[in-house]
């Protein structure tokens, strides 16, 4: 192709694939990580618009969803892509991306493009000879999906503020996250069993991992910053369907008590009711919100969609009072910063993780399960095999594909500066 020809092309399949973008976005709403990486190989071996244009330049593939974060194998690339990374660093690292790359997109045109290609060029993400330079092409976008579905962002090809700052994170930076937790991986991968639940807090992700393969991952809402999500090592001994949800005295002090002194009817719309120690039913009005009074108190929330911990709550043996759970504000699992719970973990389509937990247990067959949750019945499935559960905190780790993905150390506990 000349290069007229080729400038051409680039001119008119910009406009079609800003379009193309502008559908994955659309289409992202309500998907889960995995749909949305289905979705993204299928449009790269399917969509007409430079398809083989930027398979030319594919040095790096799309993490493969069946290999998991936490095995041996995992532990064993990590350490080995320490040396890559070492290696860019004794080159200089890469380039700061401008700030006045924010919002770039397919088919602009534009000086920072320049710094923004050299970025994920030396990555491994892009092949630093194809395209124009200052063109935010079919190779860029396709190189700047594959960067954003590494750092656990969602990959929707547009330079946004979440995806400035993962990419101006220093080599420096990352190679000290491998060295981190390859250290971390080595220590956690030994006896794990055949069938697991591995919850990784920074990625907020959560995978159920049967013989060495991730059979089910579910995107995750952990706990925010000032109230962090715990490291678990325990065991998933039941399920509670259609659940109550009683106050933690925790959240009574920092968040109920608040929230009734800014919206006194706070408390009677979201079906949430009081209990005297002697389990008599008291009205809001009897509280004095301007008081620590409320703590002495059981705040009960009625099962139903609005409960807190919807449909199902899935339960362990936890000296920090945890658990994982369905959540009625399903849009949180949209967002790329998903760290907004007290400790406990949210899990999309937890109805999936709990079919495959169940499935060893007599008595709750898929069926069993959807008909408990619609008829609304409180009712509890008692594990047959309880299968070991670990939270973990991993920022970073490379797959036996040769992906490396990072995120960020949300609880500042990787002590790296």
């Amino acid at each position: 192709m000349s290069a007229t020809t080729r400038r051409s092309f680039l001119a008119s399949a910009a406009g079609l694939a800003a379009g193309a973008v502008a559908q994955r976005v659309v289409a992202a709403e309500g998907q889960t990580f995995d749909q949305m990486l289905d979705e993204l190989m299928r449009e790269n071996q399917q969509n007409g618009i430079g398809s083989g244009f930027d398979n030319a330049s594919r040095n790096v593939h799309l993490p493969k969803k069946s290999l998991p974060t936490l095995s041996p194998s995992t532990a064993e690339t990590t350490q080995t892509s320490i040396a890559q990374y070492e290696a860019i660093v004794a080159k200089g690292g890469w380039p700061e991306v401008p700030t006045s790359a924010d919002g770039l997109r397919v088919g602009v045109k534009n000086p920072a493009v320049p710094a923004l290609r050299q970025r994920l060029s030396i990555a491994g993400d892009l092949d630093l000879n194809s395209g124009e330079a200052q063109v935010f092409d079919s190779y860029v976008d396709a190189a700047l999906r594959r960067f954003q579905v590494r750092h656990g962002l969602h990959p929707d090809g547009i330079v946004h503020e979440a995806t400035l700052h993962a990419l101006n994170v220093s080599a420096e930076r990352r190679l000290a996250q491998l060295r981190t937790n390859a250290v971390r991986l080595k220590t956690l991968t030994g006896n794990l069993g055949n069938r697991i639940v591995v919850a990784n807090i920074p990625a907020a992700q959560i995978e159920a991992i049967e013989n060495g393969v991730a059979v089910t991952r579910h995107t995750a809402v952990a706990g925010k910053p000032d109230r962090p999500s715990p490291d678990v090592h325990s065991k998933i001994t039941q399920i509670n369907f259609n659940p109550f949800w009683t106050v933690p005295v925790s959240i009574i002090r920092k968040d109920l008590i608040p929230k009734m002194q800014a919206e006194p009817d706070y408390l009677t719309r979201n079906h949430i009711r009081i209990f005297d120690p002697r389990n008599n039913e008291l009205p809001p009005s009897q509280i004095d919100w301007y008081s620590t009074e409320a703590v002495n108190y059981k705040f009960k929330q009625d099962a139903g969609d609005f409960n807190s911990l919807g449909s199902i709550k899935i339960n362990f043996p936890s000296p920090d009072g945890v658990y994982m759970h369905d959540t009625p504000s399903k849009n949180l699992f949209g967002e790329d910063f998903r760290f907004a719970s007290s400790g406990c973990m949210r899990v999309q389509n937890v109805r999936e993780l709990v079919y495959w937990i169940l499935a060893e247990t007599p008595g709750w067959s898929k069926a069993e399960i959807d008909e408990v949750i619609k008829s609304g019945e409180r009712k509890d499935a008692k594990v047959a095999k309880p299968l070991p559960l670990y939270w973990v905190y991993i920022t970073a780790w490379a797959t036996p594909d040769g992906v490396v993905q990072f995120r960020d150390d949300i609880y500042n506990r990787d002590g790296v500066s």
